[in-house]
């Protein structure tokens, strides 16, 4: 039988416990997850896709079936090459579905063996987003119980 992959596509600028909320109960689900970082050139990143990259793999070492990597243009073009069938996307609120709805119609005129799944974040962390937790740590706020120690140990380097 066929591994069921699934890719977890996002900028993880930087990475949450809303984001790890989902990739935990990914595993249960899939036999391999793949969080993908977009290098997305519009949007003006804290961290380089490096810094990114190795603040997951510090995050997920625990989950075996996941794997770290980055990728550059078309998510399922990156998704063909890595075999995966689903793309995986969180959802926190309302507002969010509207813009990922509309990515998943695109993904999937693109590559209709593609299928998208949602997944609603905990609600522990359905406010917390990568944006408001740079904003509190660029103010020297806490931000420990909304990412891992790694994450905020980086955070505060930046910022300081």
């Amino acid at each position: 039988m066929e591994a069921k992959i699934a890719v977890y596509p996002g900028s993880f600028d930087p990475i949450t416990y809303g984001h790890l909320d989902i990739i935990k109960r990914a595993v249960k689900i899939f036999d391999k997850v793949i969080v993908a970082v977009a290098r997305n050139y519009d949007k003006q990143s804290l961290f380089t896709p490096q810094e990114k990259v190795e603040m997951i793999t510090e995050a997920v070492k625990d989950y075996p079936t996941v794997s770290v990597d980055s990728f550059e243009g078309l998510l399922m073009e990156y998704m063909k090459k890595a075999t995966a069938t689903v793309a995986l996307r969180g959802l926190r609120a309302t507002s969010d579905f509207e813009y990922e709805y509309h990515m998943a119609a695109m993904n999937r005129s693109l590559n209709d063996e593609i299928d998208t799944l949602f997944m609603m974040t905990s609600r522990d962390y359905f406010f917390v987003s990568s944006r408001t937790i740079r904003e509190v740590a660029s103010l020297g706020g806490p931000v420990k119980e909304f990412v891992p120690d790694n994450v905020a140990q980086k955070l505060k380097e930046k910022f300081s």
